[in-house]
């Protein structure tokens, strides 16, 4: 504006120090092998509600962000393809998602359909069917499990998928995809919610297999590698 006469001088100059700069927000997260399949164990005993232990069970397996989990919705589910598919005004970035489901994500889909199915929300809040699961809901579940807030959160089975996945050879193309993180290019982005599907179908059903094998403490890391 000074450069092209609009101004006369830079106004930014008396706001330096007034505004704070963002912080991003660190949810914790168990990245330890041993340590996840010590979580798998633990939420497999969860004895609370179910929906609320098909939440705990299908968080890790889609990471998806807590408040997508919360409010999926059963026309959102195709059983055909095996797919979640996320509109635009559900998701943070404002761009539809697509999220394959592993064999074991459709395992408890199919196990809570016929509690949960005859209401618009996959996890329907106790006290109406209209809303949706409360967002502390997981993370309640989680202290009830014995894992404090420094411990492990619903947001946490993100970072969980990241460093490992990243860590066992899938691209970062994909597992950022996945994440559903920021496409700089806004015209790229409408276009690219199917964008790596194929491979994001093979990692998400890999990573499903591995957290079974962590679960049972046979895994090796290798054996999600990408070779």
């Amino acid at each position: 504006a000074v450069a092209t006469g609009r101004l006369d001088r830079d106004p930014t100059a008396a706001l330096r120090g007034a505004l704070k700069t963002a912080k991003n927000r660190h949810y914790a997260s168990i990245t330890d092998p041993v340590k996840i399949g010590e979580l798998l164990r633990a939420i497999d005993g969860y004895t609370g509600q179910l929906t609320t232990l098909c939440a705990l069970r299908l968080a890790p397996l889609v990471f998806a962000r807590p408040g997508e989990l919360r409010r999926a919705e059963w026309s959102e589910i195709d059983f055909e393809t095996g797919q979640w598919c996320i509109p635009a005004e559900k998701m943070k970035m404002g761009v539809a998602h697509i999220v394959p489901l592993s064999k074991q994500a459709m395992t408890v889909l199919r196990e809570l359909h016929p509690v949960t199915s005859k209401g618009r929300y996959i996890f329907p809040s106790v006290r109406s069917l209209r809303d949706p699961m409360s967002e502390n809901t997981v993370n309640a579940a989680l202290r009830r499990l014995g894992y404090g807030t420094d411990d492990m959160t619903g947001h946490g089975f993100r970072s969980m998928a990241s460093t490992l996945l990243h860590e066992m050879g899938w691209t970062s193309d994909a597992i950022e995809r996945q994440l559903a993180h920021a496409e700089r290019n806004p015209i790229k982005a409408a276009y690219n919610r199917a964008e790596h599907l194929p491979e994001r179908r093979r990692m998400m059903q890999a990573w499903a297999d591995y957290l079974d094998k962590l679960r049972s403490g046979t895994a090796k890391q290798k054996s999600l590698a990408v070779a």
